[in-house]
């Protein structure tokens, strides 16, 4: 029982937050709503205080015009009483049949002039209980309070008070006036007048229905025209900001109707301008980029007929290199490695220009990343050879994702190459992790690093850490640009981390399926403390078992991280 018990109340304050979390989503995204609801609680608080001022103003008015008749009503009865018990003594027999009398006369009297506004009352005629003698009553003398009646007694004058009496099982309020009327005989004799308030308790709760149904009325009547005039502002405010949307979305021709000279008008007037003028420059824009990218293509093609020429006469010359002088030979070798470097910048350069262009494919299968990354290892082996650079290679077998492995291996080709130029000889690390939804390849190296704010630099394109450095790979300043956009079209990211003498790591991480969404990598970009203190001097020891994956980072201006491709894409670096 005691675990349902939980699970309900588990379950209903789950109902109540997510009740809350709609509430204020609706709250938020409404200004119709918050408009509406703050001016029905400014009204609510105003129909409030209005209505508790009048009730209390017509309440004081109610009783006082009933006291004022009272009083004048009562002044009537003690001079029709002094008058018809100015020769009676209370305290002889058969007195009390006399106060009877005069109570019928005094009740049965028809009251004239303002008196008779009084209303119903009821009358009381007592000598009290002073110099011992007996008490003679008439009326209900059990009603009039004692308070009431030491007072008259004490003071003999008009006193006056407000009860509460319980009359057939319902309280009554009623005001009791008292004063000592004049007789024959030697004691006092109290005459005390009882008046309900029953009729005016009646108007006043009226009162109170008329002012609660009132302003119920009226704070609908406010909501209702509240509604109506914000919708009015509303409306062209929410057209606009729909029409930005769909601007945004790459609509340019959506505009606001404008309808009017007031101030809606003139704001529909002002986007439709901004809206005509960011076209116009965003068609400028594509135009020149269109001839940036066509003249870029133009002229690496156009290019590639002398270059070919000129290959096969390089290539005579190569050939039969062992007939030439030394100088000439020489100038044959640097002739061929000049025209490798220039053929592979003809080839970035159109690359680039396909991908500008938005004209590349992705040709994604299931194949095995380790293959792939060896076959762009093996690539680069000959100028690790050269510069004395140890590949240390971290593959597990049984990865397998799709990809299109053309540009994996491009990628991881530029990657590695890049590790060696900047490498200064030490071991270059490869290491591939996956996890259920990426993998990831890591490029590691122990040079000269990055220093800050130069990770979100690296993938610019033609961008060199250091001018004077020489590039054994002859690179053509592309590869990482080109290998920014690769990762991209995979959906996946090509980050960046260094410190200066702690060398830099390069991660590309790519989702196992293709078109899913990365919420992480299977491995970490940077080093934990631990390795990065044991870092110079020796090569940081991997991480035993498969680490967990970790968020992908997000990139600031100043930041050691690389930013994921998406935000790279949108860079206009």
């Amino acid at each position: 029982m005691s675990g349902r018990m939980r699970r309900g109340l588990a379950q209903v304050r789950q109902l109540s937050s997510e009740v809350a979390e709609a509430s204020g989503a609706v709250w938020r995204r409404s200004l119709q709503l918050r408009v509406v609801i703050s001016t029905l609680a400014l009204s609510t608080a105003v129909v409030l205080v209005l209505g508790l001022v009048l009730q209390t103003q017509i309440a004081q008015r109610l009783v006082q015009g009933k006291e004022a008749d009272t009083l004048l009503r009562f002044e009537a009865g003690v001079a029709l009483l002094e008058r018809d018990l100015s020769g009676v003594d209370p305290d002889r027999e058969g007195a009390e049949g006399e106060l009877n009398n005069a109570l019928a006369q005094l009740t049965s009297a028809d009251a004239s002039g303002d008196a008779a506004a009084a209303g119903e009352f009821r009358a009381v005629l007592t000598t009290g209980r002073r110099d011992g003698g007996e008490e003679v009553s008439s009326g209900p003398v059990e009603d009039v309070p004692a308070e009431l009646r030491r007072d008259v007694g004490a003071d003999g004058t008009l006193a006056r008070q407000y009860v509460t009496i319980v009359r057939d099982g319902v309280a009554v309020p009623t005001l009791v006036v008292g004063q000592p009327v004049r007789t024959a005989g030697p004691r006092v004799l109290e005459f005390y007048m009882l008046f309900p308030l029953d009729s005016e308790q009646r108007t006043l709760g009226l009162v109170q229905s008329t002012l609660i149904v009132g302003g119920l009325l009226l704070l609908l009547l406010l909501a209702g025209i509240v509604s109506i005039v914000t919708r009015l502002v509303v409306r062209p405010v929410r057209e606009a900001a729909e029409i930005a949307e769909r601007f945004a979305d790459g609509h340019l021709d959506e505009r606001m109707r404008v309808q009017g000279d007031d101030e809606v008008a003139r704001l529909g007037e002002s986007y439709n301008e901004m809206a005509q003028s960011i076209q116009n420059q965003i068609r400028q824009l594509e135009e020149f980029g269109a001839l940036q990218r066509r003249f870029t293509s133009d002229v690496s093609h156009e290019l590639r007929t002398p270059l070919t020429t000129v290959r096969m006469a390089a290539d005579v010359l190569y050939a039969s290199r062992g007939e030439l002088l030394p100088a000439l030979r020489r100038s044959s070798e640097l002739l061929v490695t000049e025209l490798d470097r220039f053929e592979a910048l003809l080839s970035d350069l159109l690359e680039i220009s396909r991908l500008d262009a938005g004209v590349a494919e992705l040709v994604a299968e299931n194949v095995d990343v380790r293959s792939v990354v060896l076959r762009a290892v093996e690539a680069v082996r000959g100028i690790a050879d050269e510069t004395g650079t140890e590949l240390e290679l971290l593959l597990p077998h049984g990865v397998y994702a799709e990809i299109d492995n053309r540009r994996v291996e491009r990628i991881v080709r530029n990657l590695v190459a890049n590790a060696v130029d900047h490498g200064e000889g030490r071991p270059v690390r490869v290491e591939l992790a996956a996890d259920d939804l990426a993998v990831a390849v890591l490029v590691r190296d122990q040079g000269v690093g990055l220093r800050p704010g130069e990770a979100a630099l690296v993938f610019n394109r033609f961008w060199r850490a250091e001018e004077s450095r020489a590039r054994r790979s002859g690179g053509s300043g592309l590869g990482l640009s080109i290998s920014v956009e690769d990762a991209r079209l995979h959906g996946g990211w090509l980050q960046a981390w260094g410190e200066v003498g702690c060398g830099a790591a390069f991660r590309l991480t790519l989702p196992r399926v293709s078109g899913d969404t990365l919420v992480g990598s299977p491995l970490p970009l940077g080093p934990d403390e631990r390795a990065l203190a044991s870092t110079v001097g020796s090569v940081p020891t991997p991480p035993r078992g498969r680490p967990e994956p970790e968020p992908a980072p997000e990139w600031l201006p100043g930041d050691d991280v690389g930013e994921p491709v998406a935000d790279l894409a949108e860079d206009p670096r």
